[in-house]
């Protein structure tokens, strides 16, 4: 087969500089484009915008100025840009029917980020899991348990089921239960708790304690005790509590109770041993 070589030195003017142009293009936009979201990241850090979303921002500017240099190079193989974006949006519409559920997970993402139910840091229960927000993106939240195991949850997950933010105010009730035998003093009991919570440095002393007899169960007399604290020192209170309650009451000699159960061994006629 014979080959035209001027021809093919004709293409090799006609299409080098254009291919050349658009890889110096995309090498220099990426380039570039990784500068300024750099740079917008720094900003959005020194100007202390809310952590949850900044990473969302950072993101969609970096995925804008990455398309617009694609769109930048297509142009100069002789792409219409406006035939060139009518054929991503139909691409993108296509891939959108496919994606569904990963979309309606961006649309819940945007969502959180903008009414805020909760912010990174805040300790949330939802969807049977709980942990502290370590980062809110565009289709998943992470979260971080009390034993540090990173749980990953789609943002629709979130927003189409209830969800508990126990640090969304600054100060909470710690309700705990204490249970005392029928034959205890209740006054005394309530003496006690008294004591052990006015010994508490993380409870705010500045409310009062509730301390109320919530049930009487079927071995025990049980108090519910509700003291106020600051929201970072819950487990602190609930932890002091629950040690010193005990050994105040042993010291008291108020008895806990605990299930117990009498065993009968009934022996057959002539075999007692």
């Amino acid at each position: 087969m014979d080959f035209d070589i001027s021809k093919i030195l004709d293409a090799v003017y006609l299409y080098a500089p254009k291919v050349l142009g658009a890889i110096a293009t995309l090498v220099i936009g990426f380039w570039i484009a990784g500068l300024i979201s750099k740079n917008i990241k720094k900003t959005l850090e020194k100007r202390n915008v809310d952590k949850s979303l900044a990473p969302f921002l950072f993101s969609m500017i970096n995925i804008t100025l990455r398309l617009l240099v694609l769109l930048s190079a297509a142009s100069m193989f002789g792409f219409e840009v406006t035939s060139f974006i009518a054929i991503f949006s139909a691409l993108a519409f296509a891939i959108g029917l496919a994606l569904q559920g990963n979309l309606s997970h961006m649309a819940a993402g945007m969502l959180i980020l903008f009414f805020k139910p909760f912010r990174v840091g805040d300790f949330i229960v939802t969807n049977g899991y709980s942990g502290t927000v370590k980062e809110i993106q565009i289709f998943n939240t992470i979260l971080t348990t009390l034993d540090n195991r990173s749980i990953i949850i789609p943002n629709g997950a979130i927003s189409s089921n209830p969800l508990e933010n126990l640090t969304a105010n600054e100060v909470r009730k710690v309700p705990m239960t204490f249970g005392i035998s029928y034959g205890a003093d209740i006054d005394k009991a309530r003496e006690v708790i008294e004591k052990v919570a006015a010994s508490c440095e993380f409870i705010d002393h500045s409310q009062p304690v509730d301390i109320l007899v919530s049930e009487l169960g079927d071995s025990s007399v049980n108090f519910a005790v509700r003291p106020w604290c600051k929201t970072e020192n819950f487990w602190n209170v609930h932890f002091y509590m629950q040690e010193n309650i005990k050994k105040s009451f042993d010291k008291a000699n108020i008895g806990i109770p605990f299930p117990q159960r009498d065993v009968h061994h009934y022996y057959p006629e002539g075999n007692k041993g």
